[in-house]
């Protein structure tokens, strides 16, 4: 019980990103006492910090976090978005799901598509997809990669970069508009960067707290999206250059 409260009291500051003692109390129903012994604990993770009066959360690298705690931050965007990139997903088409847990969320929305080819070295993209029948799932391969919970390597660029994509659901690890969508990990980059040379439509699937911020690899200019599905209307600079570079927005 007591590591189940902590991962939701984590999950709960990275996704509000700084929260006071008194907030931490009234939501998780426990004392003063109680939430400052739970602080204690989870700042060992490294993932949050203590400041008077609270905790904020420690800026850190999407990828250092785990897989489970990064499926919960901003979960109800992240289902925004998955229902309105699915809608762009017609009967018959070959696409590619890139690893992440955003891109994710457009499986549940395409259970009635029909013959679907589902293209992923995404290991959790892998065992959602193979739960429906209308899906047709190849997986490349390749040597797995706990930190993005994918497989990566030449075998996988390669078989990658022999097949036929219509459209790429691609995720990033940060965006701004003088790098484009950038990533942190080089293996991983090397596939986003191989997939979206080759597909022939190509979705950026990013919720609002992704924009202005940076990773160390480019993979993927702006310019070369077809189209850019978040959670809320985009700042104004980036509102205005999709549109003048008529790339199509998705937002609710």
């Amino acid at each position: 019980m007591k590591i189940s409260r902590l991962n939701s009291i984590e999950e709960y500051v990275l996704a509000k990103q700084t929260v006071s003692i008194d907030e931490l109390c009234e939501v998780f129903g426990v004392s003063k006492n109680t939430i400052r012994r739970d602080l204690n604990d989870l700042e060992t993770r490294g993932h949050i910090t203590k400041v008077y009066g609270g905790v904020t959360a420690v800026s850190l690298s999407c990828s250092a976090l785990s897989s489970p705690v990064k499926a919960n931050i901003h979960s109800s965007d992240k289902n925004i978005i998955g229902r309105l990139a699915a809608n762009e997903v017609n009967d018959g088409d070959t696409i590619f799901i890139d690893s992440g847990t955003t891109t994710l969320c457009i499986l549940r929305y395409l259970t009635s598509r029909k013959k679907l080819t589902i293209v992923t070295h995404s290991l959790a993209a892998m065992a959602e997809a193979a739960k429906y029948e209308n899906m047709n799932l190849i997986c490349p391969g390749g040597i797995y990669s706990s930190p993005t919970d994918s497989f990566v390597g030449l075998s996988t660029y390669e078989t990658l970069s022999g097949m036929t994509i219509n459209k790429a659901f691609m995720a990033a690890s940060g965006v701004s508009l003088e790098c484009g969508m950038t990533n942190s990990t080089f293996l991983e980059a090397e596939i986003k960067r191989g997939v979206v040379n080759k597909a022939e439509k190509v979705y950026l699937m990013a919720d609002s707290s992704k924009l202005n911020k940076k990773a160390v690899i480019s993979f993927c200019k702006l310019r070369d999206l077809t189209a850019f599905i978040t959670d809320c209307r985009p700042q104004e600079p980036y509102f205005e250059y999709f549109r003048s570079n008529g790339i199509r927005m998705f937002y609710q």
